[in-house]
C-alpha cells in the first residue's frame, strides 16, 4: 500500500488538527501517525490504498472549522505498514 509523509502548514496547532485527522483516518481506515513540530506545522505519515490517501489529503488541505490551510508538502515514502493510527 502507498504511504505518504504529509506536512501541513499555517495555522493547525491548536484547533484539534490533530485530534480530528486520527478521526478521519480512522474512519478512511487509514494507518500511521500524526504530530505537532516546532515550527506550528503538523506532520503525518499515513499508509492506505491511494483512493483512502486522496480522501485524507483532501481532508487535511481543509482542516477543522478552526483550522487555517495554505499549504501541504506529500512526499511519497516506501510502504510503511502500521497497526492503528497515533498522535504523537
Amino acid at each position: 500500500m502507498p504511504t505518504l509523509h504529509l506536512i501541513i502548514k499555517r495555522k493547525v496547532q491548536g484547533v484539534f488538527y490533530r485530534k480530528t485527522a486520527k478521526k478521519i483516518a480512522e474512519e478512511l481506515l487509514i494507518t500511521g501517525w500524526n504530530r505537532n513540530m516546532d515550527n506550528n506545522d503538523v506532520e503525518a505519515l499515513v499508509t492506505g490504498t491511494a483512493i483512502q490517501l486522496r480522501q485524507f489529503v483532501d481532508w487535511c488541505s481543509r482542516g477543522p472549522a478552526r483550522a487555517l490551510v495554505n499549504e501541504i508538502i506529500e512526499t511519497e515514502q516506501e510502504e510503511n505498514l502500521f497497526n492503528t493510527f497515533l498522535i504523537r
